[in-house]
């Protein structure tokens, strides 16, 4: 995709729908896009490359829209080599390119390229500098950890355009019938979200700047509303529940600790609450962390397996310490033929997770679901409510 979102401001963008894992971990079924930017104002710039996946396309572009012009900067917003991949290329095919990045960048560099940069190719920028190109100038807006230490946004004065790096990134491909919102959550929850404490100061830097467009490096230019995208980023970072409402997340061996799960979403239905099963043995734990950060109640359902955990609560488990889960209300259900150990096990993790609450009581199912569970399933969705 080309796309000119202001004068001499040209948006390259390219889906990415045969890639199944995003960074080896993460699904993503509607694919994902790699974007970059073209200026060509006075001076010539390129702002970021593509993944290698990509990189015959990704340069193919990049010449249709410079045309003639020889770029005077490549400009790095992120190391990461769904961006960075063809910074090699670049400095092939212009060979006298000057890299524009922080300190960081470069301490990165070499880790990233074979190619050799002499000193007096490299513009180092910090917090603050302005990168005049003409009629557009771009202010640096220095983002270390959202999510890696070399991350720098840019601003580009002129036409008002915040170019956010992975911030407000998206999977799937540009046009979809998904919300942006879904897949957006998704990808902040499972790329970003351990680092709340960096984008809220990051949000906190550019709310006062007047903005018209948000160019992020995955996923759509936003252009419309922007309150409404910076708000979710505020309430995702700040650790707090979006929605009221329950994740369940299961891990069941032969299917009974299941059958509870699917009873207790039913009942909840009945009741018009907002509630998501996940069957962590078979579903994207991505799209289970996102839904455990969305809502602000959740419900841990595991059978006992040597005398441990099932992996897959295991693994649920591993991923919202991982991402810093908190703020949120836990409840447990355990399954166990002789000695239910799961919700113990259970509790292990979720006392790490800071200012968690807890159901005060705990669910023992002994291998079958029998009349007793169904009647404490009551009190349980009683608190589910308040």
């Amino acid at each position: 995709m080309i796309k000119e979102i202001a004068n001499n401001v040209t948006f390259i963008g390219i889906e990415d729908t045969t890639l199944d894992l995003f960074e080896g971990l993460y699904k993503v079924p509607n694919g994902v896009t790699y974007n970059s930017v073209v200026f060509t104002d006075k001076v010539a710039a390129i702002m970021d490359t593509a993944d290698k996946r990509v990189s015959d396309e990704w340069m193919t572009l990049v010449k249709k829209v410079l045309k003639d012009r020889i770029p005077e900067y490549l400009i790095i917003s992120h190391m990461e080599p769904d961006h960075s991949a063809n910074i090699e290329a670049v400095l092939r095919e212009f060979p006298n390119i000057k890299i524009v990045g922080n300190a960081k960048t470069f301490q990165m560099l070499p880790n990233f390229i074979t190619t050799y940069v002499p000193d007096e190719q490299k513009v180092e920028m910090k917090d603050g500098d302005v990168l005049d190109l003409g009629e557009h100038k771009l202010k640096i807006i220095m983002a270390p950890m959202v999510h890696w230490p070399e991350v720098m946004m840019s601003y580009d004065e002129t036409d008002k355009i915040l170019f956010t790096a992975d911030a407000f990134g998206r999977f799937g491909k540009f046009i979809t019938d998904l919300d942006w919102v879904d897949e957006a959550r998704r990808y902040y929850f499972n790329i970003v979200g351990k680092y709340g404490a960096q984008v809220q100061k990051i949000l906190k830097a550019v709310a006062p700047v007047e903005t018209k467009k948000i160019c992020p490096l995955h996923g759509p230019v936003l252009e419309n509303n922007l309150t409404y995208y910076r708000n979710k980023l505020n309430i995702w970072s700040s650790f707090e529940p979006e929605d009221k409402g329950i994740t369940i997340a299961c891990a069941s061996i032969h299917g009974n600790t299941r059958e509870y799960a699917k009873l207790l979403k039913e009942e909840l239905l009945s009741l018009g609450a907002k509630v998501n099963l996940y069957d962590l043995a078979r579903c994207d734990l991505s799209e289970a962390v996102e839904s455990a950060f969305r809502f602000n109640k959740l419900i841990l359902l595991s059978s006992t397996y040597d005398a441990d955990l099932f992996p897959p609560m295991k693994a649920f488990l591993n991923r919202l310490l991982a991402k810093s889960y908190q703020n949120r209300s836990i409840a447990f259900v355990e399954n166990g033929s002789w000695a239910p150990a799961a919700a113990k096990k259970m509790r292990e993790y979720t006392d790490k997770m800071p200012n968690i609450t807890y159901y005060d009581k705990v669910i023992s199912i002994k291998t079958t679901v029998k009349q007793s569970n169904i009647e404490e399933m009551k009190d349980l969705i009683d608190w589910t409510q308040e």
